[in-house]
């Protein structure tokens, strides 16, 4: 029997890795068919056309404040198209109320992306006055999501967030046999260190800046960061102005599948998040995306990653907000490239056998069989 699912998001991007380029591409592998409503015209795209087995619609996107538009578009989206599909699978916490009081729908499953509460305290369309009372909400809105339709978690740590046990369906990655090793020489003769990955100040937006100068003098040009994802509020500015004196090559918004190759043979990969609650309990993605390309990660000391570098040998750890020792880890690693080469193997190593999205794919699409048969 060929299964349907109608898988939402009125936030990510359309071309999010874990929804686009993990989920659903495992469910059109499988054998599913797919309708996919996420903001394709507000994000500037058009939608994919001629892509077996997937159908794609166009729904209005909740950014800031203004969410209240896009939600009641798609709760009539949701009353109008969920009933023809085995299970529905939403991408944000904001769609729970989308559905909350909707009859007559096919299973429902919640994908739990973050700490939905603890990120708010870095939102800056948020006012300060009203950041615990928010929080307090979303606590509430898990509490009602949890008893009534099955979650899946982005994270292990995330569990401790909820009564029951829920499936973990971990940001994982496709791992490479053989990555290049790292080190490798640009056209122009030069070095890359990449960062990959949204840029928010408190992702460290302002300190890849830092490094790529520092970077540049201290190496006469021969090693540049790379920047590779869309930035948010005043980083994007800042950006610019650094892309325009050469010291980051910003790339902006690059869909997955086109991101990740471009990591191959660079000397280093950064995560440079800062210690804030929102990011505490994660693994980065990127950290897991930088080794399976057998690229060496730095990153800073938040305890997952931290953990995980120094258990495997697959990076190195920094401390937060620290552009000398970065800048340091990054010219250790140039100036001794057998070294490089050796971290790169040991993460790679680590991320095969750990974190390839081919092992986790089979548990997500399970866990969505489960949930279509409990109905």
């Amino acid at each position: 029997m060929t299964r349907s699912a109608l898988v939402v998001t009125v936030v990510h991007h359309p071309s999010d890795a874990r929804i686009r380029h993990r989920q659903i591409e495992s469910l059109l592998q499988a054998g599913w068919r797919v309708t996919y409503a996420a903001p394709f015209a507000d994000y500037g795209l058009t939608r994919p056309v001629g892509i077996r087995g997937l159908t794609p619609i166009d729904v209005a996107r909740a950014t800031g404040r203004n969410r209240l538009t896009a939600l009641r578009a798609a709760r009539q989206m949701l009353r109008d198209r969920a009933a023809g599909h085995d299970v529905v699978l939403l991408h944000d916490p904001e769609l729970l109320l989308a559905v909350r009081g909707l009859r007559d729908l096919p299973p429902v499953v919640w994908d739990v992306h973050e700490d939905t509460a603890a990120a708010l305290q870095v939102r800056p369309w948020v006012p300060d006055p009203l950041r615990s009372p928010a929080a307090w909400a979303v606590r509430r809105l898990e509490r009602w999501a949890e008893a009534r339709m099955p979650l899946l978690l982005a994270e292990h740590e995330y569990a401790d967030r909820f009564q029951q046990t829920h499936p973990i369906v971990p940001n994982t990655t496709r791992v490479p046999r053989e990555p290049e090793p790292p080190g490798v020489l640009d056209d122009d003769g030069r070095q890359r260190v990449v960062y990959l990955g949204s840029l928010t100040p408190e992702r460290g937006s302002q300190e890849l800046i830092d490094v790529g100068h520092h970077l540049l003098a201290a190496t006469n040009g021969q090693v540049q960061v790379h920047v590779i994802g869309p930035a948010h509020g005043a980083s994007g500015e800042a950006l610019r102005v650094a892309a325009r004196e050469g010291a980051v090559v910003w790339h902006g918004f690059v869909p997955s599948d086109r991101a990740l190759p471009m990591l191959d043979g660079a000397l280093a990969g950064l995560s440079l998040l800062h210690d804030e609650a929102n990011f505490r309990h994660s693994m980065p993605t990127k950290v897991i995306e930088y080794l399976a390309r057998g690229v060496p990660a730095i990153s800073t000391p938040l305890p997952v990653p931290k953990e995980l570098l120094e258990r495997t040998g697959g990076g190195l750890v920094v401390p937060f907000q620290d552009v000398p020792a970065t800048v340091e880890a990054v010219l250790a690693l140039h100036r001794d490239p057998a070294r490089a080469q050796e971290v790169g193997r040991a993460g790679h190593r680590a991320a095969a056998e750990g974190y390839d999205w081919e092992m986790v794919a089979p548990q997500f699409i399970a866990a969505l069989e489960a949930a279509v048969t409990s109905r």
